[in-house]
């Protein structure tokens, strides 16, 4: 690599010639390599680093662990070389916890506050490989550090024996969920790459670059091979290791330190007696086998009964004597309780664990002769049943969210919306991935929501700021998790999923939305395995979106607007596609498409004063729409010219009848012939944006013979004698007199009928001219 911005440090001493622990020109720490690891783990962070001293094994030396506190400021490099110098001395290896705690004595993942940086450590197999393809599909790490420790089949660099930490440095310390996030990102990569897992816990301890390697009678420095200027934003480095498959075959391979444990077999069938003569002592004993079957629980391979059951035989057939149940029971909550706190929610079943081998199957008699009464629906006509899952499609911004969230809230007050109704109030919780908290609360106060249905609706709705997660196995157990705590008591009624493509997980194999296994993978084994575990007969609604198709297309067949794999079109037992008609006009579409019920017909809908409403079909153009929105358009203009010479004539002293106005203006300012200017001003007179003045003596006018008399239009003035003066300019003007109406059209019969408050201005209707 020869990049500008790359660094290649100098070891003190060949890696590969490593001293001996009695050489007494032994490896020495490296202050500057100590102060460049500082400054990418811990370089904008604040409080305290947690900083351990482990004597390293394989030297014959026994001591305690020296645990400091260090401020993670510009004393921090002279502090930790002075340690790590202390460390040497006394064969004990360098760490730290790399992110910061409040207070001296902290050290457990929930007193971590801020973590810049994101490690990855390979210390099995591969190494090199592992390492191109961490480069490849994540980019050049900001650190790469040789950890001193070498795998077991290789004795040389060359071979690719050398351990690596892998170090990428955020541009900004993440805390609070975004800390969540960047550890599961570390277990992410560890699991796709096939590192050390361990490191998914925030408070995993990490060799020191620039420290020095005691293990098996051999000093080495643990430095840093290589450096790049690089940072990373933790959004877009979350979507690399989204999009980053995993390597094929990948695998932890036992280290010398697991090793020499009893294996698990033997301890779950070697009795155990009293008083520690087997030198494996009941408590040890039951420990292990409840830490294994906790393990089996949380990784969803057993249910709580089953691992219950394993834990009571485990005692009854091994230790001598038993221990008591309530013994039992006490440790294996104590365990259990801390193991979620270290590992987060349990891991979820998968349908294949929770359901019968046994295929149902009937006969046509029993169908025909089954009468129990049809399951009542979640929302009706058959949009949402239970156990079903609906599909709600739409391009992005055609407004799928706010449509959704309005829909939503109605279902949990109880309230029809658009003719979708629910049987009773419905608990909903919308798991929505793109809308952050405080613009997630200012979206629900824009909505117009009646107040009856807000104050139905305000504990039975339940929604989560934006979520930076993947449904994979340790997503999808934290989400059955916060719906159990959102709603403790009864289970849920509708779970919502927006939108499918934040929150996929293609499977093992990394498949993407396209893929119709991986589609199929997501749809089974991660939204069905939620579904069952909060309300097996809860109805489920992804939001998904869609490509862009031909309004050809569109008519034929709306659904294959769907994006990705079509495997989700024959998963889903009902679906709506949201589209506009018209990408000039306001007005929505609803496509509707149903497995369990007969079709429904589409809704076209639109929001008017912030609130959705459905529209009259019949009102709808169905043909020649484009020549159609033409006209209109055409229509309206001509109304606008027709009232602005009606107001500058009568600025001007003139006053007009409908005949003299279509004979003075004919094919004039594009308003056509008379008789097409007499249809516009019939119409604006039904509409009420024109009226008439019968009496035109107030304004030197000589009475009209016409039935209807002067036209009139909103805020017309007459010339007037003399000069007035603008109270709000002070200029002075020539006078002028408002020309009120005395009669208007009747938009019902057309007769004339007399203006009943000439000051008051009302249109028969809203429209424009």
């Amino acid at each position: 690599m020869s990049d500008d911005n790359i660094i290649h440090f100098n070891p003190w001493t060949d890696f590969n010639d490593a001293a001996p622990l009695d050489d007494p020109f032994g490896v020495e720490p490296d202050a500057a390599q100590i102060a460049t690891f500082l400054d990418v783990v811990f370089g904008y962070c604040e409080g305290l680093i947690p900083v351990r001293g482990f004597v390293d094994k394989g030297q014959g030396k026994d001591g305690k662990p020296h645990n400091i506190w260090i401020d993670a400021d510009d004393t921090a490099p002279e502090k930790l070389a002075t340690f790590a110098n202390w460390a040497s001395k006394e064969g004990a290896a360098v760490y730290v916890i790399p992110g910061t705690v409040t207070e001296s004595g902290q050290a457990k993942s929930a007193d971590v506050l801020q973590m810049q940086a994101i490690i990855v450590d390979l210390d099995a197999g591969d190494i090199p490989a592992k390492l191109e393809h961490l480069v490849r599909h994540l980019g050049q790490p900001t650190l790469i550090v040789e950890s001193g420790g070498r795998t077991p089949d290789g004795a040389t660099v060359a071979n690719g024996a050398t351990k690596l930490h892998i170090w990428w440095k955020l541009t900004e310390p993440a805390e609070g969920e975004d800390l969540a996030r960047l550890c599961a990102l570390r277990g992410e990569i560890a699991i796709k790459v096939g590192g050390d897992t361990h490191f998914r816990s925030a408070h995993q301890p990490i060799r020191v670059a620039g420290s020095v390697y005691h293990k098996g009678g051999f000093q080495r420095l643990v430095q840093i091979r290589e450096q790049n200027a690089v940072e990373v934003d933790l959004d877009d480095f979350a979507e690399q290791v989204a999009d980053m498959p995993a390597i094929p075959g990948v695998g932890m391979t036992p280290t010398p330190e697991t090793a020499d444990k009893p294996a698990l077999g033997s301890v779950l069938t070697t009795p155990v007696n009293e008083g520690g003569t087997d030198g494996w002592t009941r408590f040890e004993g039951a420990s292990a086998a409840i830490g294994h079957f906790i393990r089996m629980v949380h990784e969803g391979r057993m249910s709580p009964d089953e691992g219950w059951e394993g834990i009571r035989g485990y005692n009854a057939a091994m230790l001598r004597p038993s221990w008591p149940e309530d013994r039992l029971k006490a440790e294996a909550d104590r365990l259990w309780a801390k193991h979620v706190e270290k590992n987060g929610p349990p891991l979820l079943r998968t349908n294949s664990a929770n359901t019968s081998p046994e295929m149902s199957a009937f006969t046509l008699g029993e169908l025909l002769d089954d009468t129990t009464p049809m399951p009542e629906d979640i929302i009706a006509p058959r949009v949402l049943t239970p156990g079903g899952l609906l599909v709600v499609g739409g391009a992005p911004k055609v407004g799928k969210s706010d449509f959704l969230i309005s829909w939503l809230v109605h279902m949990a007050a109880g309230v029809s919306f658009l003719g979708f109704t629910p049987p009773r109030p419905l608990r909903v919780f919308y798991l929505q991935a793109e809308i952050q908290y405080h613009y997630l609360r200012e979206r629900l106060k824009q909505i117009a929501l009646p107040p009856e249905v807000i104050n139905a609706a305000r504990e039975t709705f339940v929604a989560t700021p934006k979520l930076k997660l993947l449904l994979d196995e340790q997503g999808t157990a934290m989400a059955a998790d916060a719906v159990r705590q959102a709603f403790p008591n009864d289970p849920i009624d509708i779970l919502c999923i927006d939108p499918i493509r934040n929150v996929f997980d293609g499977g093992p194999d990394g498949g993407g939305e396209n893929d119709n296994g991986a589609m199929m993978f997501f749809l089974r084994d991660r939204v069905e395995v939620l579904r069952e575990a909060v309300n097996p007969d809860c109805g489920v609604i992804l939001v998904h979106h869609t490509k862009k198709l031909g309004k050809h297309q569109v008519k034929e067949d709306p659904f294959l607007a769907l994006s990705g794999a079509s495997s989700l079109r024959g998963f889903y037992t009902s679906g709506i596609i949201m589209h506009r008609p018209d990408e000039e006009a306001s007005e929505r579409k609803l496509e509707i498409e149903l497995r369990n019920g007969p079709a429904l017909p589409s809704k076209l809908i639109d929001k008017v004063k912030g609130q959705w409403v459905e529209l009259n079909p019949m009102n709808e153009r169905l043909v020649r729409k484009d020549v159609g929105a033409k006209h209109d358009a055409e229509r309206v203009r001509k109304g606008d010219v027709i009232l602005g010479i009606l107001l500058d004539a009568a600025s001007d002293g003139h006053l007009y009848t409908i005949n003299q106005f279509a004979e003075a203006f004919e094919n004039t300012a594009g308003l056509g012939g008379k008789d097409t200017i007499r249809e516009r001003l019939n119409v604006l007179s039904t509409k009420g944006f024109i009226k008439f003045l019968r009496d035109g003596k107030p304004y030197g006018l000589a009475p009209s013979r016409s039935r209807f008399g002067y036209l009139c239009v909103e805020g017309m003035e007459f010339p007037g004698e003399g000069e007035q003066v603008d109270p709000d300019t002070g200029e002075v003007q020539p006078a002028r007199i408002p020309v009120r109406p005395t009669h208007f059209k009747s938009p019902r019969t057309g007769a004339l009928l007399e203006v009943e408050n000439p000051e008051i201005w009302v249109c028969a209707q809203e429209d424009r001219p």
